[in-house]
């Protein structure tokens, strides 16, 4: 009857532990409802990770870390910049050497150009941010998230030009 507790308390924890890397949210919208074509289009991805995990950062200082990275994917559109935030450096017990890496909320600011040519009413961008969560004795297999932000597009009346018009005789 004594081996059944160990396993009882192993499966216990991996449920436990299954529980808490499915509390990750990943989120993320535009800074303004609607844009005009040819502008700058502000942004943020937003990670949410639960107290006893963490993620990579983008820049986590081992070659064998997955970094956390956002990419957007559309046609025609081009990310301006990506700011991703500074790490915290810490030590776990499955590394040698300390890790950078994010926990808590973090936010990344993005901008994206919108095409002058752009002519659909809405535009939709596929971000997809890929992430590396870890407790502080293990590593989880690397999740890629994927989310759709859209806004309305709003044209710019052009002036209309006024020609001289002859009166008919």
């Amino acid at each position: 009857m004594q081996y059944r507790n160990p396993i009882l308390i192993l499966f216990a924890l991996l449920f436990l532990s299954a529980i808490a890397l499915q509390a990750q949210t990943v989120s993320g919208n535009f800074a303004r409802p609607a844009v005009e074509p040819g502008s700058i289009l502000n942004g943020t991805i937003v990670l949410k990770i639960p107290d006893g995990l963490h993620v990579n950062s983008n820049k986590p200082k081992s070659e064998y870390a997955i970094p956390t990275s956002v990419t957007f994917r559309a046609e025609g559109f081009k990310p301006v910049s990506i700011q991703y935030p500074e790490g915290t450096d810490r030590k776990f017990q499955f590394s040698e050497s300390e890790l950078n890496v994010y926990e808590g909320k973090v936010m990344i600011p993005f901008s994206i150009t919108v095409p002058k040519r752009f002519r659909a009413s809405r535009l939709s961008i596929k971000a997809v941010v890929q992430y590396q969560a870890c407790t502080e004795e293990v590593c989880y297999a690397p999740k890629s998230v994927q989310l759709f932000l859209t806004a309305a597009v709003r044209r710019i009346p052009r002036p209309t030009s006024i020609s001289s018009v002859r009166p008919s005789r």
